[in-house]
């Protein structure tokens, strides 16, 4: 049976939620992703759509605090596939992307200006397909609409990539590398360790709040359906989809592309 979307609240969002719980838990889901190889199955999907389209380069909408592109740009080069992302986003996280491009210059760089991702300025994206790993789902469906023809406008590929799918076991798959990339805070956070430990090891809010955030986050995430639906009357594009499994064959992720059929 289909499950309904959800849009809930995900503290990890949620613009009144301290900051120090929505940092822990946006350090902790980065090193889930890394430690549980969950992007591995974007690779090749992402590859594909790159090679469809013509280029190597890609622009990362809503790259948030920079863990989907570090991740991601890591894996493919594991891989064989020398990709540069160009992160961006509404609310640029300049600190964290000035600290990933230090550590790789050759496959990351980042807007420091504020990007809107329904509407892309040309001379800011250039010939890069864009890319939204793990937001969309954020987005009610009106702007998930919105953003997924404002990446189209102009640009020779579009990527989505989400390592959840509607059904809150496709998060709990992930409970080996959460549970370690959470409780490893004290020890890896960069800043504000005694109030991360606080959250992490002295009481249950950074698990309560990573449980909740996960299951919503499995509840708001489109399917492969829906996404179709939203680009049914976007004419001149060729749209694919598809699932991947990571956590073992635990879990299960998903894919949408497009490329344009005229240049």
């Amino acid at each position: 049976m289909k499950l309904p979307r959800l849009q809930l609240f995900e503290f990890n969002d949620a613009p009144w939620a301290p900051a120090v719980l929505r940092e822990t838990l946006t350090e902790a889901l980065s090193r889930a992703i890394r430690w549980g190889k969950l992007s591995e199955g974007l690779v090749e999907p992402l590859a594909e759509c790159l090679r469809r389209s013509g280029t190597s380069k890609v622009m990362d909408l809503c790259a948030g605090a920079g863990g989907p592109a570090i991740v991601l740009s890591e894996a493919m080069a594991r891989r064989g596939h020398d990709v540069h992302f160009l992160m961006s986003d509404l609310y640029p996280s300049v600190p964290h992307w000035e600290a990933a491009c230090a550590a790789n210059p050759e496959r990351l760089g980042f807007i420091r200006e504020s990007v809107d991702a329904t509407a892309i300025p040309r001379e800011l994206a250039g010939d890069r397909v864009r890319v939204i790993i793990n937001a969309l789902h954020h987005f009610p469906p009106s702007l998930a609409r919105a953003v997924i023809r404002g990446a189209a406008e102009g640009a020779p590929g579009v990527f989505i990539g989400e390592t959840l799918t509607r059904n809150p076991l496709s998060f709990y798959a992930m409970a080996g590398a959460g549970l370690a990339g959470l409780y490893s805070t004290p020890f890896l956070a960069k800043n504000a360790r005694l109030a991360k430990t606080a959250l992490t090891w002295l009481s249950p809010i950074a698990l309560a709040a990573s449980a909740w955030d996960g299951t919503v986050s499995s509840m708001r995430t489109y399917t492969s359906d829906e996404l179709h639906e939203m680009v049914s009357d976007l004419p001149g594009w060729e749209w694919s989809s598809g699932t991947f499994p990571h956590s073992f064959g635990l879990g299960t992720g998903n894919w949408f592309a497009g490329v344009p059929t005229t240049r």
